[in-house]
């Protein structure tokens, strides 16, 4: 009872979303120690999965409908998140090494030695493949889903890769936040065939989403905090939208021809494709200081992102400069998280 009644609170503390139909539906205050970086959403087998700093690191696994914890999988060393093949039912954290686990036991089936600093990922269900990204080379790892080994790497992308997504056919777009470009990935031969640069238009991109049937990439930026839309057919610059906060994560949904925004300063953009050609902002929702990454749930169509409660910053010394929020990622200006505050925001019609 007292949970529910700090999450009723908290839903009443965050707002509700400005004029539109997206509003925070839920906020599961799930606690547990250590940081967090990304979640993914795996809507065919109804789990929830979110990377957990600390000692031990581990995956915490929740039920997707209800946002209760049903496990972990343990001992995943300095873990940033994992996905799940919906073919094989094998799941892989990236963590150094990678752990391979079993979706529905959580157990761990085995561990993949990885070079490189794995960060980000994707699961690529054209081949049923996980790609492990990494700032450092080589920049991703390709892991045959169904039985862990590995498939190949990609020594460079050009830079520091942040976020990936998949056509489903065979070519792979990964933004890569150092470099003002997207890379464009031949999924068959592991090899980059383009880049696409943003001309200009905005820096930092730390999120990408992706229209598959229109062929559309949605390139959300940090400097300034810019959507920047672009052709995935040839890198044409479409347009370009303003967000409300510095980003971290973007996802697409084809279903409601949305792209969603999440940002640091605990607000969520939402952008409208009304036809290949036109695109505007829909809506602003308030979610959560910290919330800057998030996933889709395909089957509700629900946005669900990871945030916490954090301490007053300590006093800087005197005559020092303020702190930095670094892209308002969360990382700066602020005191401890409070213990036991990791929460997940649900945010939907």
């Amino acid at each position: 009872m007292r949970k529910l009644c700090l999450a009723v609170a908290m839903v009443a503390s965050i707002g509700l979303a400005q004029d539109g139909p997206y509003k925070v539906l839920k906020v599961a205050k799930a606690g547990g120690d250590g940081g967090f970086d990304y979640v993914t959403a795996d809507a065919e087998g109804r789990r929830l999965y979110v990377g957990r700093s600390g000692t031990p690191g581990r995956v915490t696994v929740f039920n997707l409908d209800t946002m209760e914890k049903v496990g972990e999988v343990s001992d995943t060393n300095r873990v940033h998140g994992a996905t799940a093949s919906a073919k094989s039912h094998h799941g892989f954290a990236s963590s150094s090494p990678v752990v391979m686990f079993d979706t529905k036991t959580l157990a761990t089936i085995k561990t993949i030695d990885v070079k490189g600093s794995p960060d980000g990922y994707l699961y690529d269900p054209f081949n049923d493949r996980v790609y492990i990204l990494s700032h450092s080379k080589p920049n991703a790892t390709v892991i045959d889903a169904s039985d862990g080994s590995i498939a190949g790497v990609i020594d460079d992308l050009g830079g520091a890769p942040e976020q990936a997504v998949t056509d489903g056919k065979g070519t792979l777009y990964v933004d890569i936040e150092d470099q003002h470009n997207i890379a464009v990935v031949d999924a068959k031969s592991l090899t980059v065939k383009a880049h696409y640069d943003l001309q200009g238009k905005a820096d930092g991109c730390a999120g990408l989403a992706l229209d598959a049937k229109n062929e559309i990439l949605f390139a959300a930026c940090r400097t300034p905090n810019t959507m920047v839309i672009l052709s995935a057919k040839d890198g044409k610059i479409l347009d370009t939208l303003p967000l409300d906060g510095s980003s971290d994560g973007a996802v697409f949904n084809p279903k409601t021809m949305e792209a969603f925004s999440s940002h640091g300063n605990g607000t969520l953009t939402i952008i409208k494709e009304n036809s290949p050609t036109s695109f505007a902002v829909e809506q602003t929702v308030k979610t959560m200081v910290g919330g800057k990454t998030l996933t889709l749930d395909a089957k509700t169509d629900r946005v669900l992102i990871i945030a916490a409660e954090y301490a007053a910053p300590p006093a800087p010394p005197a005559g020092a400069p303020p702190a930095e929020n670094k892209g308002g990622r969360g990382r700066g200006g602020r005191g401890p998280m409070v213990p036991d505050s990791f929460s997940i925001v649900v945010v939907g019609k």
